[in-house]
């Protein structure tokens, strides 16, 4: 992971940024030489079909899965 100082972030702040938005990476800025921030792309939202694509055809349901489950959630 790439780390740069504050002022060298703030004279090349835009390029940085940019960079980072095509990249994906990530950058950490230093103060003094200590890690006090970490710069990353926010991610995108994933589709339900990215998350669960691969799991769909393994997945069985033995009952109705919109049926309340009330039962299960009353004290004894």
């Amino acid at each position: 992971m790439q780390s740069i100082s504050k002022s060298k972030l703030k004279a090349n702040m835009l390029r940085i940024f940019r960079e980072l938005e095509d990249s994906g990476g990530e950058l950490i800025v230093t103060d003094r030489g200590r890690p006090v921030l970490r710069i990353q792309p926010v991610s995108g939202k994933k589709s339900v079909e990215d998350v669960f694509g691969a799991i769909r055809a393994g997945v069985i349901y033995y009952d109705d899965i919109d049926l309340p489950t009330i039962d299960e959630w009353t004290e004894a």
